[in-house]
């Protein structure tokens, strides 16, 4: 059962709904804690210790959370994401499994992060989406979004966008891609850049929104990144509509594929 050390990037998904968010909290649910204890008790090893890419907050989902840890068991791949799935709870599924290099780690590798911001734009609300999406009812310009994004591309200071206890160093990020859409009723927002401040990409969202409703023109977008003055932002979008799609680790292609 034990052998070398091996060193594990797992990719999972999970829905935020019912989680205080990724951080383990004294007395409180956390993705953190409900994959460190399953992996404990699947892979016979108490004292095993997991880190994440990154932090979410209560209530953001994720299509693809990098999260690495050690083990000396010689579980194939395969068995490791088959066997999770078995015992994680519904909201938790580990999508796939490779070996990385032993001094790999999911949080200080990251070289790029993908956040989805999903809205259900109708006049009516969907039970359905209640807990996914960010229902507005007012119709949205979506083409007057586009074009109050682009002057977020590239590096900035973003502290008009960075929440109240922010614990970054610095404000600066670079944002390489802005996507709008919208599929009927939901309409998505698509932000990948280096990495994110904190409710960035909610404040992101709930800025480009007002645009969309016709509140404030696409101009003011780039009025908004020169103020460096959060308070003259809008609202923080909600959390239910927030996914993390993906982190860019930059790794070779794998030897061995394990999804299903």
């Amino acid at each position: 059962m034990s052998g070398l050390s091996r060193n594990i990037l797992l990719t999972i998904e999970f829905d935020g709904t019912n989680f205080v968010g990724w951080q383990i909290q004294k007395e409180q649910r956390s993705v953190q804690q409900d994959l460190r204890d399953t992996l404990r008790q699947f892979l016979q090893d108490p004292e095993l210790r997991i880190t994440g890419s990154g932090r979410t907050d209560a209530g953001v989902h994720a299509l693809g959370m990098g999260v690495s840890f050690k083990t000396t068991h010689t579980i194939p791949l395969r068995g490791l994401v088959l066997g999770l799935n078995s015992q994680l709870p519904l909201d938790i599924v580990a999508l796939d499994a490779r070996e990385v290099p032993d001094d790999f780690c999911a949080r200080h590798w990251a070289r790029g992060k993908r956040y989805r911001y999903k809205v259900w734009n109708s006049p009516l609300p969907s039970a359905l989406q209640r807990k996914r999406a960010w229902h507005i009812h007012s119709p949205l310009d979506l083409r007057a979004m586009y074009e109050g994004s682009r002057a977020l591309l590239g590096r900035h200071d973003f502290s008009a966008f960075r929440a109240a206890g922010c614990s970054a160093t610095h404000p600066f990020r670079d944002i390489y891609e802005i996507s709008i859409s919208r599929q009927a009723s939901e309409v998505f927002l698509e932000f990948e850049g280096s990495a994110f401040l904190r409710y960035m990409v909610r404040n992101l969202a709930g800025s480009l929104l007002e645009v969309g409703k016709g509140t404030k023109p696409p101009e003011w977008i780039a009025e908004l990144l020169a103020s460096k003055d959060r308070s003259l932002g809008a609202p923080t979008a909600p959390a239910t509509g927030l996914y993390l799609v993906g982190v860019n680790y930059n790794l070779p292609p794998k030897s061995e594929q394990t999804t299903t």
